[in-house]
Order: C-alpha cells, then sequence, then structure tokens
C-alpha cells in the first residue's frame, strides 16, 4: 500500500482508538478506512495530511484503504480532476485496496432513501431554499416545521419516483430526513438528502436528474464498503450525529466510526478549493500546478518529494485542535530531504565574464568533481575549464564590506574545485557597469591551498564555451501575509516578488541532460528541479524548490 517506513510512527489518538479497538477484536480485528475527495478541483497540501493518515493508518495494521469519489456534485466535478487526484495518491507512495465512486451506489443510495420514506423517516418537500433557511432557526431558537412534513407515506413514495422520473423542475422538490426541527444541532433539523438536478455526470451520464446530498452519501459508501474507520476533519464533527441516524435508522450490517482530527492549517498559504480555482481562472497563477500552489500537483512540479512530504504530515502530527503550522516545517522537510539526496552541480545565475589572461588559448582542462561531498556513492562528474568562465555577479564587489570573502579588485578567490584566481583589471561599460574581469590563475593552486597561502573565500563558476543556457525560475511563497484569509480580499495578501524569471543563467555541462525525476543542489544557491513542463533539451527550465537556508524573515 505504501513505501513508508512507519515504525517509528508516533502515536496519536487515532492510532489509540484503532489499537484499542483491535484489541477487543471489534470489527473482527479489521482495519479498513478510505480517502474520499470530492473531484471538484486539485489535491492540495491539506488533502496529503489525510492521505497519508488514512493510508498509513490502514498499512500499520495490515488493513486497507479505498479510494473513493464523492461524486454527487456533478456540476462542479470533472474527469480531469478524478485523473490528477489518482496521479497525486500513487505520487504520494499509496495504492488504494479499491477504487470507487459513490454514483457506483446511486440505485442502493435510492432504495434507501426510499426506506426511510416507508418507515416514516423521511419526506418530500416543496419549501423553497429560502424558505427552508428561514424555517431551519438559529443556534438558541428551534427550527418551524415544513407544511409538508406530514405528507402520507403513499404520498412522498409516489412524489420520490416522479422526481426520480423528471416530472418536475429543478429545485420544485428535495427529500429531507424526518429528525427533529428542535434538535441544538442545526444538521439535525430535516436535512436535505435528495435534490433534483438536471445535470450531465461525467459517469452516469443523464441516467439521473435527482442527485444525494454528501451527509447521506457518505455514511452508507462507507458502509457498502465495509470501512471500520472513517476518518474526517473537524468541520464534519457536527455531522457525526446525522451520519449515524442514517445508518441506525436504516439498521445497516455494519457501521463504520467517525472520528475526527484537526486539518492542515500552514501559514502563508490557502487551502480553500474555491479561492484556488479563483487564482487559476483570474490567472494569477499559471494553473493548478503552478510551483506556488500549495496542490499536491504544484508541490510536485516545483521539486517537493514524496518523502519529504510524508515526513512533513508525520512530524506535525494528529491532534483534536485546531493549530497554525508555520511554513518553514515543510520547507525544512524538503531542505533536510534533499541535503541527503540532491546532487551538486554548479548553476551561474547572474553571469559576469571571467578571462583568464596568463591560460593558454584554445586550452581546456577538465576536473572530477564529486556529486556529494558526504556520498561517494553518488558518483562524480567532469567539469571543463577554460580561458573564460563566468562567475556571480554578486561574487565580485568593487567597494566591499570589511567581512566580504569574494572577489574584489587586487584580491583572491579559490573556484570550486580548481584554482586560485586574483582579479587585475575590471572592466566596463559606457555605463560604468562591469562587464568582464581580467584575472590570472595560479598554476600551483589546482584543489589545493599551498603551504602559506590563505585564501578564505571559495565561488561557484561555469566555463564559457562549456556552459549550457538555461531559465531559472526563483519561485517564493505566493502569499506575504501570514494568513491570506482573514483578509477582507486574501488577494490582497499576494506576494508580488514570489516569481522572478532568470533567462540567461548558465549551467555546467554535466546538466545538459539532467537525470530523470532528479533534484539538484545548485551550490550555494538552492535545490532545483527541471521543469517536466517547459523544460526543453534546447531550452532547459529549473524551478527552484527551496533556498538553501531559511531567510523569509531576514
Amino acid at each position: 500500500m505504501s513505501a513508508t517506513d512507519n515504525s517509528t510512527a508516533a502515536p496519536n489518538f487515532i492510532r489509540h482508538i484503532i489499537a484499542a479497538d483491535l484489541a477487543s477484536n471489534k470489527n473482527n480485528g479489521k482495519v479498513a478506512t478510505r480517502f474520499p475527495p470530492e473531484p471538484n478541483g486539485y489535491l492540495h497540501i491539506g488533502h496529503a495530511k489525510s492521505i497519508c493518515l488514512n493510508f498509513t493508518l490502514a498499512l500499520e495494521n495490515n488493513g486497507t484503504c479505498n479510494l473513493r469519489f464523492d461524486d454527487t456534485n456533478p456540476e462542479k466535478e470533472s474527469i480531469e480532476y478524478m485523473e490528477s487526484i489518482e496521479r497525486d495518491v500513487a505520487w504520494l507512495g499509496f495504492k488504494w485496496a479499491g477504487k470507487f465512486h459513490a454514483s457506483d451506489y446511486f440505485e442502493q443510495l435510492y432504495d434507501y432513501a426510499v426506506q426511510l420514506i416507508k418507515q416514516g423517516d423521511a419526506y418530500v418537500d416543496s419549501s423553497s431554499a429560502e424558505q427552508m433557511r428561514q424555517d431551519r432557526g438559529t443556534l438558541t431558537q428551534p427550527g418551524k416545521e415544513s407544511r409538508d412534513r406530514n405528507r402520507s407515506i403513499d404520498e412522498n413514495l409516489d412524489l420520490f419516483q416522479r422526481m426520480r422520473a423528471g416530472e418536475f423542475a429543478d429545485g420544485q422538490y428535495v427529500l429531507r430526513a424526518k429528525i427533529d426541527m428542535a434538535s441544538p444541532n442545526i444538521n439535525m433539523r430535516d436535512p436535505v438528502i435528495y435534490r433534483i438536478r438536471r445535470v450531465h455526470h461525467h459517469r452516469t451520464g443523464d441516467a439521473w436528474c435527482i442527485y444525494p446530498m454528501y451527509d447521506y452519501t457518505h455514511c452508507l459508501s462507507d458502509m457498502l464498503e465495509g470501512i471500520t474507520h472513517s476518518i474526517c476533519t473537524l468541520e464534519f464533527e457536527d455531522h457525526r450525529p446525522l451520519y449515524d441516524w442514517v445508518l441506525d435508522k436504516l439498521n445497516t450490517p455494519c457501521h463504520p466510526q467517525q472520528i475526527e482530527f484537526a486539518r492542515l492549517q500552514l501559514e502563508y498559504t490557502i487551502v480553500s478549493k474555491r479561492k484556488l480555482l479563483q487564482l487559476v481562472t483570474e490567472k494569477h497563477v499559471s494553473g493548478w500546478d503552478d510551483p506556488r500552489m500549495p496542490t499536491i500537483s504544484g508541490l510536485r512540479r516545483a521539486g517537493f518529494t514524496p518523502e519529504a512530504i510524508r515526513d512533513f504530515c508525520e512530524r506535525i502530527g494528529v491532534t483534536k485542535n485546531d493549530s497554525w503550522i508555520e511554513m518553514g516545517v515543510l520547507e525544512n522537510c524538503i531542505r533536510e530531504d534533499l541535503n541527503e539526496r540532491a546532487p551538486r552541480a554548479m548553476a551561474v545565475l547572474r553571469p559576469l565574464k571571467v578571462t583568464i589572461s596568463n591560460w593558454e588559448d584554445g586550452k581546456t582542462e577538465t576536473y572530477r568533481i564529486a556529486n556529494h561531498p558526504q556520498k561517494p556513492e553518488m558518483g562524480s562528474r567532469e567539469v571543463p575549464f577554460g580561458k573564460v568562465i563566468l562567475i556571480e555577479q554578486d561574487d565580485f564587489m568593487e567597494n566591499p564590506p570589511k567581512d566580504f570573502k569574494r572577489l574584489v579588485p587586487g584580491g583572491e578567490v579559490r573556484l570550486r574545485g580548481s584554482y586560485v584566481i586574483k582579479c587585475d583589471e575590471v572592466i566596463k561599460d559606457s555605463s560604468g557597469n562591469v562587464v568582464e574581469l581580467v584575472c590570472s590563475y595560479d598554476p600551483a593552486t589546482l584543489g589545493k591551498n599551498p603551504e602559506g597561502r590563505k585564501v578564505k573565500g571559495v565561488i561557484h563558476w561555469v566555463s564559457e564555451a562549456h556552459s549550457i543556457p538555461a531559465e531559472l525560475r526563483l519561485y517564493d511563497r505566493l502569499f506575504s501575509h501570514p494568513n491570506p484569509d482573514t483578509l477582507d480580499n486574501f488577494l490582497d495578501g499576494i506576494n508580488p516578488n514570489s516569481l522572478e524569471i532568470l533567462s540567461d543563467c548558465r549551467l555546467e555541462a554535466s546538466l545538459a541532460n539532467p537525470l530523470p525525476d532528479t533534484r539538484y543542489q545548485f551550490e550555494r544557491t538552492g535545490y532545483f528541479y527541471p521543469d517536466y513542463v517547459d523544460s526543453q533539451p534546447e531550452k532547459l527550465v529549473f524551478n527552484r524548490t527551496v533556498t538553501l537556508r531559511d531567510s523569509w524573515g531576514k
């Protein structure tokens, strides 16, 4: 079900519940969970927490976890979203025991609704949506019973069958559960369980013009699949009495246990599907998979690894209390992961030309540099060196501060894996901008400092003649406000500097053909991942996954 090693999984209240159930042989010692997304958008980091929790709990207890699409609202759902959800779950490293859809059960759900009507536990109501809102009451005032609440069973059966047959207009009738209009829990005040919607369904076509509501569908889908532990977020806690009421009234053969946990709340992020869709449709981002988006597809395109996301979800834990998680926690998870796995390479983001005056014209040397300083098993690569090299503009200053340890006029610096060079001349254009440095190299310093020689600074570089052109996209947090949802307009919190595109970057020759699905540490710059959407052999594009250090607050 997953490649995750959960031998050191942290205890939490859900693990304790399952352990107690297994000890008492509840559910015959079976653990069956499910991940039930509605296919009305792309999954985000909050869903990742639920995915990891549901699949991991099943894995830990030799159980099963189903993937089930709760596709009861075809107006907002699509095949595109379903396919993206499957990709995301699989990419995170999980395999579902079975793939199901709420629409698989439409006939059974209808039959169960008929059973509720026959028992006197449901009725067809002609009240308008506005009238039902008025009659629902408040937290301090009971609701008002509909004039249709006491229809006869035969009349309700007839009307419900005619609803299915398409005799009525959308919204003309609904089917409501008959519970208690005075209940202190508003969700129990005769909730709607079926409504008329003439909408083409992506799986059932036009076979149905009535669709069941989520609360009614969810518990019965869980029951039909033999789910033992129905795990959801805290906003469904007040819906649990309705979940149990439906199953109890129908006297179903099994009764899953709904358990709620606190949803993921991540700073500098929004996870509302409606707002994420707005970002996409209004083109504040390039799409659902924009690397600034908190969607799983966006994180994947940015270069996050499934291991880092699973580690993040385990670290933040599972509780009953809402809390905010700092963005730095997620960023540190990917830093730690990539520090171990990412091969090193040299990339110059803002090139400055350096001519080695005492280097022979046409001469090239090639050095072998380790791909990872602590992991010899990752091998090494060849890096060519010639008369003209490129360094970062920021690695040279004419009038440096006292603690500047890179190249200055008349000063020396070591080139990573190569020689010590000395800046002899600074060439400027007519505007006074530095366009080239003329330096000399010391042949005795290849890969070492001769005795008595102290060179503090080490900078990266690439050979101009052998380097590869590339576009680097420097992504940062999409929002500059820690909680954009608290703003009157969440769009006001967008970070205007969330993306910087550098089109004239140069990469070392070894990156001409980046390894498939490989993240790289560009030395002294950050972790980068080839953009699998826009990158082409003739025009490489790399996305910055994360900086080497957390510099957000500086």
